[in-house]
């Protein structure tokens, strides 16, 4: 429960360090988004203009120009290479996303309040987990993006985010942008169940490193009675329950297994 709220605590400083800057580098414009384009030392070229439901804008000397899907830098890129053929020497273009449109991503899984979320401007990932009111008291460390590549939408690509890895690194830049149409899932960590002759018999968190001696001790330890050398594991196998005994201390163990700590009686 700690790890939970130092990790909830993390995110909100990755919120105020820059991670909304990281999603902005990232953002690509789309229907409904308003641009303002200058160019330097041209004035009269300074345009505001909204997206329209095609993907286009209109811009002076150029006429109707496709920038739906584009980050701002690639829409000023492209603005640039045309002003450069037979307008303009070496023009310098900036765009701006003065005014964004109303994007939506799904956050599902171990987070508070789980649904359909609007995305105001740029979203990083830690912004939608706010959102959706912070991690779950069983949130695990992997959070699962999809998201569609085609704009049809019939293609789809998986993006997996370690939580441990963005809160071990502290770098704001792993903090990955969230798009429209994106589906997020913050996996349940995984439960392994304590029992018999420790100091604190529950059900605790686990990762894939976590071990029965490592179980153990989050349980507090043997209790004076316990039978150390004969150790067992419950574990589900195909649908049916499986004992495994006397374990090794160093046995990995899975998702849902109940470790037991016989009395011994000598």
């Amino acid at each position: 429960m700690k790890n939970i709220v130092f990790l909830s605590l993390f995110l909100t400083f990755l919120l105020s360090a820059g991670s909304a800057l990281s999603a902005e580098r990232g953002y690509r414009v789309g229907d409904g988004d308003v641009l303002k384009v200058t160019v330097y030392d041209h004035p009269d070229l300074t345009t505001t203009a909204r997206i329209s439901s095609s993907g286009t804008i209109l811009f002076p000397l150029i006429g109707q120009l496709q920038v739906g899907g584009m980050t701002g830098e690639k829409v000023a890129g492209k603005i640039s290479n045309y002003l450069e053929d037979g307008f303009i020497v070496n023009p310098q273009v900036y765009v701006f996303v003065e005014d964004f449109r109303s994007n939506k991503a799904i956050i599902n899984g171990q987070v508070r309040k789980p649904g359909l979320y609007e995305l105001s401007g740029p979203t990083a990932l830690s912004e939608l987990i706010s959102k959706a009111g912070g991690l779950g008291a069983e949130a695990g460390d992997t959070i699962t993006i999809k998201r569609k590549i085609s704009s049809q939408g019939k293609e789809e690509k998986l993006l997996s985010v370690s939580l441990k890895s963005l809160m071990g690194e502290g770098n704001a830049s792993l903090d990955i942008p969230i798009m429209d149409g994106d589906s997020v899932f913050v996996a349940r960590a995984g439960i392994v169940y304590v029992t018999g002759q420790v100091t604190k018999p529950n059900a605790y968190t686990m990762d894939e490193k976590t071990s029965v001696i490592k179980a153990i001790t989050m349980a507090g330890g043997f209790s004076e009675l316990a039978a150390k050398g004969k150790v067992k594991i419950i574990r589900k196998v195909g649908g049916s329950e499986r004992m495994l005994e006397n374990v090794s201390m160093h046995m990995a163990v899975l998702p849902e297994d109940v470790i037991v700590v016989p009395e011994s009686f000598f």
